[in-house]
Order: structure tokens, then C-alpha cells, then sequence
């Protein structure tokens, strides 16, 4: 029986600024400021999700990790006893911790690292591989995935590490690893850089793309969705803009100053709460007859919930009907999936599985195209 040697290291903190509009998580001051404003730290939890999918070839795996948050505690919560590798020299770990374990773990030879993050995870992990072909899986758990290094969902992390195991899978490409200008992010200024790649499983329905960054090419196109979704707004409702070029263009044709990158609140024409979070968008629900969510698609992934957006929660999302959903997007944002369905990633599975099925895309004035949502998680 084939035996394989995974390395796991888990970013503690990844994603823990979205929840409450930070927008990242990089340095140690953000980091304390979202805890403060009450953030919980789920990496851990999304580590768990993927990890779960091998649990029927666990005996087959020899697990290679850093101590405590940072891979040890997961691994030992789902009945491993993992090789400890590295322990962190902080409680609040840091990019070098990050680093350090890496190294440590292909200095130790495994035939596969396992990284739970964003972006910034994923630099560390390129800044200490460089050339290295070592297969890397990355388990999506940051407010920032631009890069190609991770799959779609956590679940679907596992899953191609499982692929892995038995033999499905055999190919490997190269994927781009990217990231933001985390200060100019919260400026609502999106400055995207390359770093380098890294060697991916070649199974494009698990491993989502690059995102597509820059404006929409078609401003006729964004004003006629813009023109659609004004028509159709009930001024007792409260709508609940998500984030993104698309949805900018309809608060533009609100005459409202829009968050590119966070989400606002409208009501009766006006903007009410502007970059708020989730325990904002809560409290807000419970003032207003209906509610409508406005959301677009990450262009080249098709992510609808789970990316840049998270402070729109699962209990968010649940107070606000499916036919209440306006999702918008041109059609060449559409076509650029290549029949790909759409995705959402709450990271509630049972709500992931609620949202699966047909939906209307809002594409042009009284223009929808249906479009398939699915749930790999």
C-alpha cells in the first residue's frame, strides 16, 4: 500500500478581517483590530472541511506539520498524530512562521504542501519555493484569492488530493500566484501584482482560475443592467449592494458613493450604512419589510458568495429570499466561464446546498440569462 508524506501548514488568521470589512488580514494590527470587533477566526474550520474528505485513505497518509494553530491541532482533532516540525515563536503567527514552516517541510521531502490561506499565504509559500516544483493544493480561506493556487472550496481541496491518492489525477500546471495592495484595497483601489507560480494539480474544475482583474470593457452594457436593476427597486426594501465593478455602476446610476470593495446599504434611494459588516447588515434586516442582495460574479472564477464578500454571511444570506437575489454580469463575463456553473462558498454547507440550481442573471436591460449555481463544498 503507497504511502503518502502531506505537509500542512494553516494560516490561524486568514480571512479573519472580511466578516468585519477589513478587507485582508495582513499585519498584526489589522489582525488585532478584527478580533476586537468581534471576527472569529474559521481557517481552522475550512482546514477541517478538506481534510475530512480523505478520512477513508487516512491510513495511508503521514502527516508533516507546524505545531499548534497552525496545522497540529486540526490534524489532531480529526484522530491523527501528525510529525510536528515547527513550532510558531508567537501566539499571533506571523508571515515568517509561515515561511519558516514551509521551509522546514520540503527540507523534510514531502510529495505534497497543503496551505489553508489567501493570498498573502500564498506568497510566503512562493517566497520560500521559488523554483521548487513540489505540487502545492491550497485550501481557499482568505478575503483575498486571487491566485490559482487554490481550489474553489475547501471540500474541493480534499477532494483533488484524494484524486491525488488513487490515481485520478496525474498532471500538474503551473498556477499564478497574486495579490492586492492590501492599503490601497481599503481605498477601494484594486492593484493586483504576479509573484510567480507554483505547481498545481492540472484539474480545472477543482483549481479555479486566476480572477480577471481591470474594469468592464462594455460601459453600454453596465449601464443598461444598471437601468434594469433601478427600475425594478422597491423604495421600502432595503438592498444590500455587494461588491464589485458591476454593482458600482448601478450605484452610480443611484447617484450614491459606493464602496468598490466592501458593501453598503440602500434604502428609499439613499445610502444608509456605507462599507458596513455583517453584524451591520443584520441589524439593518430587522428595520425593513424585504430585503433584496445585489451581487455580481468574480470574473474568471464565478464565485458569487465566499470571495471579497464575506460579510455577507450565511445568516445574511439566509434572511433574503432566492427570488430576491439580483445577480448581474454581462454576458462576455458569462462566457468567459466556459460553461463553468457559478459558486458559492459560504462556508455553511447546508446553505451552499440550498443555493444550488437555476438562476437569473440580470445581463442587459430586461435581458436575463439563466445561469447554473453549484455547490462543491
Amino acid at each position: 500500500m503507497q504511502r503518502f508524506r502531506f505537509g500542512l501548514v494553516v494560516n490561524p488568521y486568514a480571512g479573519i478581517g472580511g466578516s468585519v470589512a477589513l478587507k485582508g488580514s495582513d499585519g498584526a494590527e489589522i489582525r488585532q483590530e478584527a478580533l476586537a470587533r468581534g471576527a472569529e477566526q474559521k481557517s481552522a474550520k475550512r482546514t477541517s472541511k478538506a481534510l475530512q474528505e480523505l478520512q477513508a485513505l487516512a491510513g495511508q497518509i503521514d502527516w508533516l506539520t507546524a505545531g499548534g494553530d497552525m496545522g497540529e491541532k486540526v490534524l489532531t482533532e480529526l484522530g491523527y498524530t501528525p510529525q510536528v516540525c515547527y513550532q510558531p515563536k508567537q501566539a499571533q503567527t506571523e508571515a515568517s512562521d509561515t515561511q519558516a514552516a514551509i521551509q522546514v517541510l520540503l527540507e523534510e521531502g514531502v510529495d505534497v504542501l497543503i496551505f489553508a490561506g489567501g493570498d498573502g499565504t500564498a506568497r510566503d509559500v512562493y517566497a520560500v519555493m521559488g523554483e521548487n516544483t513540489t505540487p502545492v493544493v491550497g485550501i481557499p480561506a482568505g478575503v483575498k484569492i486571487h491566485s490559482g493556487v487554490y481550489a474553489i472550496t475547501p471540500k474541493a481541496a480534499g477532494h483533488v488530493l484524494k484524486q491525488m491518492m488513487t490515481g485520478e489525477l496525474t498532471t500538474l500546471r503551473a498556477a499564478d500566484v497574486m495579490d492586492i495592495d492590501e492599503t490601497a484595497f481599503r481605498e477601494g483601489v484594486v492593484r493586483a501584482r504576479r509573484f510567480g507560480e507554483l505547481n498545481v494539480p492540472g484539474e480545472l474544475e477543482y483549481m479555479q482560475a486566476v480572477k480577471i482583474g481591470g474594469q468592464e470593457s462594455s460601459e453600454l452594457v453596465l449601464d443598461e443592467i444598471a437601468a434594469d436593476v433601478v427600475e425594478g427597486m422597491d423604495d421600502d426594501a432595503l438592498y444590500i449592494m455587494g461588491s464589485g465593478s458591476t454593482v458600482a455602476v448601478i450605484m452610480d446610476e443611484l447617484g450614491l458613493e459606493n464602496t468598490l470593495l466592501g458593501v453598503d446599504l440602500v434604502a428609499g434611494g439613499e445610502l444608509i450604512h456605507q462599507d458596513a459588516t455583517a453584524k451591520d447588515i443584520e441589524a439593518a434586516l430587522a428595520d425593513y419589510p424585504s430585503a433584496y442582495l445585489v451581487v455580481t460574479l468574480i470574473g474568471g472564477q464565478g464565485h458569487i458568495f465566499g470571495r471579497g464578500n464575506q460579510q455577507l454571511s450565511p445568516a445574511v444570506i439566509r434572511a433574503i429570499p432566492r427570488d430576491n437575489m439580483i445577480v448581474v454580469a454581462t454576458k462576455e463575463k458569462l462566457t468567459a466561464l466556459n460553461g463553468r456553473p457559478l459558486i458559492v462558498d459560504t462556508g455553511d454547507s447546508e446553505l451552499d446546498q440550498e443555493l444550488a440550481g437555476f438562476i437569473a442573471v440580470t445581463t442587459g436591460y430586461h435581458d436575463k440569462t439563466m445561469m447554473r449555481i453549484a455547490s462543491l463544498d
